[in-house]
């Protein structure tokens, strides 16, 4: 058995002590962030794509166009977006409409589909606020929106219109919009909304539409608040001041009075786009640490079409690149 001095016992232990405690804060300097570490949200930055498509999926028996054919073939095309905003893609209906093919679109569209996060079926008119008996008594179907998504997102919050119009069936449907938040790096987050807006040219198709995007820019207002926000879908309006068309003037003046209630910018605006006047749109606000930069604007005419050249959808879909990044304070 080795005996040990005094001495010698102390500088072992100290010695031993010393060694520890630089193994110690080696441990905790491991563990504390580096300072590009701790600045990679601010760091973020990518590029994403999004797409609003209205897929035309009324039951084939009253549609102008051919779902049945179409929206298989819509469904793998979806894959080269990273955000679709869809609508007309019914996944709630009455009952008595399960007799027909227009049961199996929902499916068919996401069959092929790859985004790993998805919104859930429409829960139903009484989930959303609806009375049907004294609201909708002829509805008929949800509110055909819908979110793909390779970036997570939280609950798809769906808000039906307040009102609709009689002049081309909106009461037979939920219609409205809905919004998730979609978280692109930790932290950084984007309100996505989709909508689709009351259609139709008599004066409460007119007047409901109108009182739609004043419920919508309410509830920007409320519930994103200083966050970045991306919005598209069909609006239904038909923007052109300079027509000669008085109902082109008011729609114009609807989506003006919108885009300044809630500071939003038409990505074709910010891009020179040359057709503002198309439903289809995209608006975009920066905020919530995230600057948002459209870098690209186009209806993918050619890319949704049968072999036949036929387009897939009575709409084209509208496709925007973004460029995104964290905020430095």
């Amino acid at each position: 058995m080795t005996h040990w001095t005094p001495f010698v016992f102390y500088v072992l232990i100290s010695t031993l002590l010393a060694l520890a405690a630089c193994s110690d804060n080696a441990v905790e300097r491991e563990k504390m962030p580096s300072d590009d570490e701790a600045s990679a949200s601010e760091e973020a930055s990518g590029e994403l794509t999004t797409l609003a498509y209205n897929v035309a999926g009324l039951p084939q028996e009253v549609s102008e166009v051919n779902p049945q054919k179409h929206i298989p073939l819509i469904s793998p095309l979806l894959n080269d977006y990273d955000i679709v905003l869809t609508q007309e893609d019914f996944d709630w209906w009455q009952p008595a409409l399960d007799q027909l093919d227009f049961a199996n679109y929902h499916a068919r569209l996401r069959a092929r589909v790859d985004h790993p996060y998805q919104s859930e079926r429409h829960p139903g008119p009484e989930a959303v606020g609806i009375d049907v008996a004294t609201e909708r008594p002829m509805l008929q179907v949800g509110d055909g929106l819908g979110i793909l998504s390779r970036f997570p997102f939280d609950e798809f919050r769906r808000i039906p219109w307040e009102t609709c119009g009689e002049g081309a069936a909106d009461c037979l449907a939920m219609k409205g919009f809905a919004m998730a938040r979609v978280e692109l790096a930790p932290g950084l987050n984007v309100d996505v909304y989709t909508l689709h807006a009351d259609a139709g040219s008599e004066d409460s198709d007119i007047a409901a539409r109108a009182a739609g995007f004043v419920q919508l820019a309410a509830y920007i207002q409320e519930h994103s608040a200083g966050q970045a926000v991306i919005i598209g879908g069909d609006t239904n309006l038909h923007t052109d001041p300079r027509s000669d068309d008085l109902l082109d003037r008011e729609d114009a003046r609807v989506w003006e009075t919108f885009i300044a209630q809630t500071r939003l910018v038409d990505v074709c605006d910010a891009l020179n786009c040359g057709d503002p006047a198309r439903i289809d749109k995209f608006a975009f606000t920066s905020g919530g640490g995230i600057d948002l930069d459209p870098l690209a604007w186009k209806f993918e005419v050619e890319r949704f079409r049968d072999p036949d050249g036929e387009p897939l959808s009575d709409h084209d879909p509208l496709a925007v690149r973004w460029r995104w990044s964290a905020t430095r304070d």
